[in-house]
């Protein structure tokens, strides 16, 4: 079985059968595979803390699940608008 170790070498296949042949003679390198996996960078993501009012929590909460949204995920949306209303 050949090995295959650059994303270039796999051709453009005219149908499903010439693909499956394809791979029933090739695997990909175990390198190339693990080298096309997204690795999160640990900075594009930090955590915080806040402290909210109970009652506004929950009102925010209301407000998300109203929308069918995951409430820190809608809260995240409103400040990225925020951020981008006080920038311009």
């Amino acid at each position: 079985m050949d090995t295959i170790t650059e994303w270039k070498e796999i051709p453009i296949f005219d149908d499903e059968n010439d693909e499956a042949e394809y791979w029933s003679m090739h695997q990909l390198d175990a390198r190339l595979m693990n080298s096309s996996v997204h690795q999160p960078d640990s900075r594009e993501s930090t955590t915080i803390t806040l402290r909210f009012d109970p009652r506004m929590l929950a009102r925010i909460k209301r407000i998300a699940r109203s929308r069918f949204l995951n409430y820190q995920s809608m809260m995240k949306q409103w400040l990225s608008e925020r951020l981008e209303d006080e920038i311009k």
